[in-house]
């Protein structure tokens, strides 16, 4: 393999780099923000809980390829739109998560919403102040794997257009190039460890009395 072809083409795989990354996280936290509210609607009304859940998952059914191919027929955009990729993302989010949260909320002790109730705390506060911040670590074990499976279904978008590091994938495909479909692998694996690496962070910060090693 001729790895000066990586030397050479550094800017490209850089900017392909930081496209990936946004086209990730973005419809992730889309995804975490539309979820939230409908894991408590599913954990607070049990009979929503099977419409919602349920639903939602068969979204993640749906093949990549062949929504990324629809979704301009539905919002009106260009068949290489980024916005595609991402609306598509934030489908399959939503999928995962909304399953995560509403069995994380389950999974809190009633005795601590109890408390919180017997103090005082409105629906509102025993919800951000007790259950999400309890639910935290099962909800964050989700959006690992979201995150670690949206960096995967992104590069799909490159058979379509969208540029990012699937496109390295196709680069190399196309002008029978190993060196390029290996860069990608290595670094879509590398991000995917980095950024799994972040939400274990982020996971013992906002969860101080965790115990070390739980994530």
């Amino acid at each position: 393999m001729n790895f000066d072809w990586v030397v050479s083409n550094a800017n490209q795989i850089w900017s392909l780099t930081l496209t990936h990354i946004w086209l990730t996280l973005l419809p992730t936290a889309i995804g975490l923000l539309i979820a939230v509210p409908l894991g408590y609607v599913a954990h607070h009304w049990r009979r929503a809980y099977l419409p919602i859940v349920g639903g939602t998952s068969l979204f993640f059914t749906l093949p990549s390829l062949a929504l990324f191919i629809l979704l301009p027929q539905f919002l009106g955009t260009r068949i290489l739109d980024p916005i595609n990729v991402v609306v598509a993302l934030v489908i399959y989010s939503v999928a995962l998560l909304t399953r995560v949260v509403a069995d994380g909320l389950s999974a809190v002790p009633t005795e601590s919403v109890q408390a919180a109730e017997g103090m005082g705390f409105k629906r509102s506060e025993t919800f951000f102040k007790v259950q999400l911040p309890i639910a935290v670590p099962a909800i964050l074990s989700g959006l690992r794997v979201v995150v670690v499976t949206n960096i995967s279904i992104t590069t799909m978008a490159a058979i379509i257009g969208v540029e990012q590091l699937g496109t390295l994938f196709t680069l190399g495909f196309t002008r029978n190039l190993l060196v390029p479909i290996v860069t990608g692998l290595v670094i879509c694996l590398l991000l995917a460890l980095l950024l799994d690496r972040l939400l274990v962070l982020l996971g013992r910060i906002l969860t101080p009395w965790a115990r070390k090693g739980a994530l």
